[in-house]
């Protein structure tokens, strides 16, 4: 009986977990505008569908562009760049008109690129060649058809990244998630200056800071107290984490394209920052611009921005991406709109430059 009477009683255990938890969410570090979340839904007969958010502070005239295989590519970091030429076509979402952060390749890679303060790339090392981080999310679109065969290439980092300023003055810094159409999964982040390298299907869900090794604890801890007691609420990273991993892996299995990226969509809109919506010294807290997600069995991109009613997508199929097609841009840098299908909308259009970096 005395035994009995001592014991913890299990709502007791409970509440110590969730605040341990509610603790190691509030110290988890924060600082940095890009607040983004990248969450993969695995379904049944092969269905596989991404959806990222963008939340930033201000427009960052982003615009959908379609680039054909065999273009020549530079690194943009100075001599020393990196260069190489497309093996796959690809439909890429822009940033200020100096980097590519989202997009898919025509093999149904996916490449999801989010802001991660924490990150550090080292320092050039003598015949590396070096690139601008500018040019990360393209050199990966560009190269590889599976998330296997990016790992392989990656993990031996053939090349040192070159993190310079964005046109707004912030710190241009990210870490990296890509998929394929089998499901598989990989989060690439340079810490302490070497490249970490998580791989697997498990890892759906990616938000900011932390690096995702504190992620992937701070939601060991949720899983604890489980997602149908309660879940962390505010638009934090670690609590975007917490709500996109519990949310994906709820969602009902379903092989309906359409019914599959709607839930996407649903999860990506619940954690979501509202238009308009800012914190009075917190810049790391900013409004969603804009979401897309990926179907990677169809080989379809879909985008939604948060000032426009409607979403609207291009079938990567349907699109000229044989060598010696024209580049062609999807404008929406000045507010335009589309819904449905917008391929007709596209047109000819010179490649951007890359973001310029320079090497030490």
């Amino acid at each position: 009986m005395a035994a009995d009477h001592l014991a913890e009683p299990d709502h007791t255990k409970m509440w110590n977990s969730v605040i341990c938890a509610l603790v190691i969410s509030a110290i988890a570090p924060t600082t940095g505008a890009w607040a983004c979340t990248r969450c993969v839904y695995l379904g049944p007969d092969g269905t596989v569908v991404v959806g990222r958010s963008l939340d930033w502070e201000e427009d960052p005239g982003s615009e959908i562009w379609v680039f054909p295989r065999g273009l020549t590519r530079n690194g943009a970091a100075g001599p020393r760049s990196l260069e190489w030429t497309s093996r796959f076509g690809s439909v890429v979402v822009s940033f200020y008109g100096v980097a590519v952060l989202d997009g898919i390749n025509e093999k149904g890679l996916v490449a999801n690129t989010l802001y991660l303060v924490e990150s550090d790339y080292g320092r050039p090392m003598p015949g590396r060649p070096v690139m601008s981080i500018g040019c990360w999310t393209q050199y990966v679109l560009d190269s590889f058809a599976t998330v296997q065969e990016a790992v392989a290439s990656l993990e031996k980092e053939p090349f040192t990244i070159i993190a310079p300023t964005l046109p707004n003055g912030a710190p241009a810094v990210g870490h990296m998630a890509i998929s394929d159409p089998s499901g598989d999964s990989a989060i690439l982040e340079y810490v302490r200056g070497k490249l970490v390298i998580h791989h697997g299907r498990q890892y759906q869900v990616m938000t900011n800071s932390p690096p995702f090794d504190e992620q992937l604890a701070l939601d060991a801890y949720w899983r604890e107290i489980g997602g149908l007691t309660m879940l962390p609420g505010t638009n934090r990273a670690a609590d975007r984490f917490v709500r996109g991993t519990f949310y994906v892996k709820s969602l009902p299995q379903t092989a309906e394209s359409q019914r599959a990226v709607a839930q996407m969509f649903s999860v990506i809109r619940g954690v979501s920052v509202p238009l308009g919506f800012t914190v009075p010294g917190k810049p790391n807290i900013a409004s969603t611009v804009w979401r897309t997600a990926y179907d990677q069995k169809n080989l379809m991109l879909y985008f939604d921005s948060a000032t426009s009613p409607s979403v609207f997508w291009l079938r990567i199929g349907d699109l000229a991406l044989a060598p010696g097609s024209s580049v062609q841009r999807l404008p929406l840098a000045d507010g335009q709109t589309y819904g449905g299908d917008a391929q007709a909308a596209l047109r000819p259009a010179e490649p951007f430059a890359f973001l310029p970096a320079k090497a030490d």
